[in-house]
């Protein structure tokens, strides 16, 4: 007998009841994910995640005590396993940033169709960066430099570093790129320090992306329809 899959599970935060009400519904409804706490407030939802300590968090930018991007960084500076989807009404490009700067998985449209917002959260869980069409296209002509101007201001990579950000955009964690290179985890992230510094970019979703803008990787496209 093979072991069941075991839901993902989720802290779900927003400052509606109503709009909680309509995502715990949407997520729950096909027994892939459980929410396992809601929480109306950042201050509150901070505080489950370190009870319960759940695979994903779904949090809204804007809320009361603390905003998503807040609960966001205090997560990631206590090293806290779990991955966070932003799921929120605001396109702006600074939040955009702000949210991909304090090490966000993912971040999804409220205008986005169920499944999509579904398959945000499984993709989160697995490790892999979940943002919305309209965040992406923002994204793209944000991070895209002039070509003359790109090749003057930014450090080629080496090989290896190139090999490590290839799998960095297939979603892969530091553990398994290692496994795939032969090199240890630590390693791994030493040269996604280096990748970032030479891009200048905050996080892995920044450096895939302006080096999909350089044309040094290849974007990846999802085989699902």
């Amino acid at each position: 007998m093979t072991d069941p899959v075991l839901p993902i599970r989720v802290v779900l935060a927003d400052d509606h009841a109503v709009v909680r009400k309509g995502i715990r519904e949407f997520l729950e409804f096909g027994g892939e994910v459980t929410v396992v706490a809601e929480a109306a407030d950042g201050v509150a939802a901070l505080n489950l995640i370190r009870e319960h300590q759940p695979d994903v968090a779904v949090l809204d930018i804007q809320m009361p005590g603390q905003s998503g991007i807040e609960v966001t960084r205090a997560l990631r500076a206590e090293r806290l396993p779990v991955g966070v989807l932003i799921l929120t009404a605001f396109d702006d490009e600074p939040y955009i940033r702000a949210v991909l700067q304090v090490g966000a998985n993912g971040y999804v449209l409220k205008t986005a169709e169920a499944h999509e917002i579904v398959e945000a959260v499984r993709a989160v869980h697995e490790g892999q960066s979940a943002l919305d069409p309209v965040i992406a296209r923002k994204l793209m002509t944000q991070l895209a430099w002039p070509e003359a101007e790109a090749q003057q201001r930014v450090e080629p990579l080496t090989e290896r570093e190139l090999e490590v950000l290839r799998f960095a955009a297939k979603g892969y964690t530091n553990k398994a790129i290692g496994a795939q290179l032969s090199i240890s985890d630590r390693t791994v992230q030493g040269h996604l320090a280096k990748i970032y510094d030479k891009l200048g970019a905050a996080s892995r979703t920044e450096a895939v992306m302006r080096a999909v803008t350089l044309g040094w990787i290849e974007p990846v496209v999802s085989s699902e329809s």
